[in-house]
């Protein structure tokens, strides 16, 4: 009842403005944008994304909850369940598309270069959720939660899958001390495969393909479809985002499973095949991530999306990029799967084949490398703003502000100057009675002369 007060209202204050700091603005899509902005950091999309990798550091069925379940997309579908708010500032749905865009691409190439197991699946949820928001930003808001759906069951898969490797690797995460395993393995490579090939979105247009097929090419062609600038630049910028999703996969596959392993003999002699309490959910994931794009596409892309646009989004009209992408050309519907392949070939030639190759391209490129490694420097950057900043500050208020002013005028002054006035009064208990004498006759002199200035005034 509370959201469907708050959508009755939007249509009376379509042209509702207010003054801020002297300017004149469009009251919707402020609170559009403000509404977007916490959505940033709750799904940890571009310029608020830098908690996301570190929350992978604790066990990793935790890892799977936070990155494929609830904690992370819960600002994605924030966006779509208050849609027609959005929708009532195109504005703000332009900055939705253009910042998940850019994050799709951003945290593909930061994974590129990521050599912890688990941080490049990390970096691989943030890329995906920039699809998310930017299918949402086109108004394709159904198939923003299709992608959320199937991310679900893939993304889990790849984290739990990761968590087995580790296992078996007695805890190591560094891809370079891995490799040769696959065969230790067979249960958790096989539904590592299954799940990256998932998110690689492999299959062929009209026929069949894995979960992430089916819901990230939807949000291409919404994209393309929608016919407007912002539209094109996240089409773009996904489109290398998915070719880089291929290479960034299977090198981690390749780098981890195959070729002569890397690890101590210590550590390859004990790696062994998870038990079944781990191996059993990876293998109900793995159909998941095979079935469950195919299953749900009607209900999100097809003819079922009424369904779903009269329970979640009964307010929004059915925006036209949804209809125009079953209109798109043959070759947007072509492309996404002709980059995962060719990534996926790049990966095989760099990690399989010529193996020297990734570290002449690092030495030849190093500045490029460099800038990806160490994530676009943000961190360094943000440490440099925020953090040092707020040290500076919080020093200056700690020796400054409470130190000096408060603990020194206060109580560490009122019993500074009681230590002192004591240790001058002390300096008359001598013992000596001349001594007491002079006091005395001090006091005396100090009262009468008192007495006599108040007597005379």
């Amino acid at each position: 009842m509370l959201y469907e007060n708050i959508f009755a209202g939007v249509s009376g204050k379509a042209e509702a403005s207010f003054v801020f700091l002297g300017a004149e603005v469009h009251a919707l899509t402020t609170i559009a944008i403000l509404l977007f902005i916490g959505a940033m950091g709750k799904s940890a999309q571009f310029f608020l994304h830098t908690w996301l990798p570190d929350a992978m550091e604790g066990p990793t069925p935790v890892s799977a909850l936070i990155h494929a379940a609830t904690m992370v997309t819960a600002g994605v579908f924030m966006v779509v369940r208050l849609s027609p708010i959005f929708e009532a500032a195109p504005s703000a749905l332009m900055l939705v598309t253009i910042v998940g865009g850019t994050t799709a691409f951003f945290a593909a190439t930061v994974g590129l270069c990521q050599t912890d197991i688990k941080r490049v699946i990390a970096y691989s949820t943030c890329s995906q959720l920039g699809y998310m928001f930017f299918a949402a930003g086109v108004g394709a808001y159904s198939v923003a939660i299709f992608h959320l759906m199937t991310h679900a069951f893939f993304k889990a898969l790849l984290f739990l899958g990761s968590g087995s490797v580790i296992h078996g690797m007695s805890d190591e995460q560094d891809m370079r001390k891995m490799g040769g395993i696959w065969k230790k393995m067979p249960i958790t490579y096989g539904t590592m495969w299954i799940g990256s090939l998932a998110l690689a979105g492999i299959g062929i247009p009209g026929l069949i393909g894995f979960a992430g097929f089916y819901s990230k090419d939807a949000i291409l062609e919404s994209a393309f479809g929608a016919g407007t600038g912002v539209g094109q630049y996240a089409f773009w910028l996904g489109i290398a985002a998915a070719f880089l999703t291929a290479l960034y996969s299977w090198r981690l596959i390749l780098m981890t499973f195959h070729g002569p392993t890397r690890a101590s003999p210590e550590i390859f002699a004990k790696v062994h095949e998870s038990k079944l309490v781990v191996t059993v959910p990876l293998i109900v994931l793995a159909i998941g991530a095979i079935a469950a794009g195919f299953l749900a596409k009607d209900l999100f892309f097809g003819d079922g999306i009424e369904v779903f646009k009269r329970a979640m989004i009964p307010m929004a009209p059915l925006k036209h990029a949804i209809e125009a992408a079953h209109h798109t050309p043959i070759w947007v519907k072509w492309l996404p799967l002709i980059v995962a392949l060719a990534g996926i070939a790049c990966a095989y030639i760099a990690y399989a084949w010529k193996k020297d190759l990734p570290g002449r391209i690092a030495e030849r490129f190093r500045p490029i490398y460099l800038f990806l490694l160490n994530k676009w420097y943000f961190d360094e950057l943000y440490d440099r703003i925020f953090v040092k900043f707020a040290f500076f500050i919080g020093r200056g208020l700690w020796k400054s502000g409470d130190g000096a002013l408060i603990d020194g005028m206060g109580p560490d002054g009122i019993a500074s100057a009681a230590r002192n006035l004591a240790l001058r009064a002390s300096a008359l208990q001598s013992g000596y009675l001349y001594h007491y004498a002079f006091a005395i006759l001090i006091g005396v002199a100090g009262f009468v002369t008192y007495y006599a200035l108040v007597l005379a005034g």
